[in-house]
């Protein structure tokens, strides 16, 4: 891999090469330990993802709307600080606007997850797609105004 996050391209390349499921969920968990751990400031109350089984805090903030959204994001489960990275690297340099208007369920299902994860994973994952949106929706509207 690259840069951090790796680039979507990476990974469905990476995803394709994996024939087993096995083999795909050790290679999310080691993504996982490739995500920068999330400054203590941002580990509080305020920033946990509601709706996930594991801890989630989740972090975002542009200079305007039209700038790129920096995400950042943590977790205490390591497979979900995998699932973390491919959120990143779906959202990675996209506009606050650009978030809000995003759908990443192709992504998520050209990745096999939609049918591989477990039905409290799933939500979780769309809880922190949720949760990011919300962010990102804020970030618009605080420019707005």
């Amino acid at each position: 891999m690259s840069d951090f996050p790796p680039t979507i391209d990476e990974l469905l390349e990476t995803f394709e090469d994996l024939q087993e499921w096995d083999e795909r969920y050790d290679f999310i968990i080691d993504l996982g330990r490739e995500l920068p751990e999330l400054p203590a400031a941002y580990q509080t109350e305020d920033h946990i993802v509601q709706g996930c089984m594991s801890t989630v805090w989740m972090h975002a903030q542009s200079d305007s709307s039209t700038a790129p959204m920096e995400v950042c994001a943590d977790s205490d489960s390591i497979i979900v600080k995998g699932l973390i990275v491919l959120l990143l690297s779906f959202y990675n340099g996209k506009t606050p606007a650009a978030i809000v208007e995003s759908d990443a369920s192709a992504y998520l299902k050209s990745l096999g997850l939609s049918q591989h994860l477990s039905p409290q994973r799933r939500n979780g994952l769309f809880s922190m797609i949720k949760r990011l949106k919300l962010l990102a929706a804020d970030a618009v509207t605080s420019d707005d105004g």
